[in-house]
């Protein structure tokens, strides 16, 4: 009995003289407010600075997941059903892709000043959206950029949620033409 007395007295004084130090540093942590623990992020030269905006790179690794998310198949569309919590219609996917918040936002709320701007076709880069908002909800459409097919921008590929098929990476030319689609930029890069 006296030889478990002297192996636990030890541990027990270190757990006396260790714990109000942990305790401390716990609640030093916690008076810090959240965004701030969050918002600073060390480099890889060790400088710490504030968080970086939204990758594009990110947009188009989320598009794809959905290429093989499904059991190794595409989502499938629809209008009233979800995968991950968020819609598998087009603007659900997009929504998805984006990161907001579940189940998505429609077409029509895509291009509110909350989470885009318009730009000119021309300007268009690797997750930017091409959408159009007008009609109804079985003919309105948002799609991600991802890259022009040539220099003469005359089509371009992009990732979809279309109705029928699911998820797909397609060579498109919608906003080239004498249609009602426009180019916006997510406000999430920057």
């Amino acid at each position: 009995m006296k030889r478990i007395a002297r192996t636990l007295m030890p541990v027990g004084l270190a757990a006396a003289l260790v714990t109000p130090v942990l305790t401390a540093q716990a609640e030093a942590h916690a008076q810090v407010p959240g965004p701030a623990r969050v918002a600073a992020v060390q480099s890889e030269n060790g400088e710490v600075g504030a968080a970086k905006a939204y990758s594009r790179n990110t947009t188009l690794s989320r598009a794809k997941s959905w290429l093989t998310a499904n059991h190794g198949t595409r989502v499938p569309y629809s209008q009233s059903r979800t995968f991950g919590g968020y819609r598998t219609d087009c603007s659900g996917y997009v929504s998805m892709a984006l990161k907001l918040a579940k189940p998505g936002t429609n077409t029509v709320g895509l291009t509110s000043s909350r989470y885009t701007r318009k730009i000119k076709m021309s300007s268009l880069r690797k997750g930017d959206l091409v959408i159009d908002a007008n009609g109804s909800n079985t003919t309105r459409h948002v799609v991600i950029f991802v890259k022009w097919t040539s220099g003469a921008h005359k089509s371009y590929v992009a990732y979809e949620q279309r109705g029928g098929y699911g998820t797909d990476r397609s060579v498109r030319s919608y906003g080239l033409g004498a249609d009602q689609y426009d180019a916006y930029r997510p406000k999430k890069y920057g």
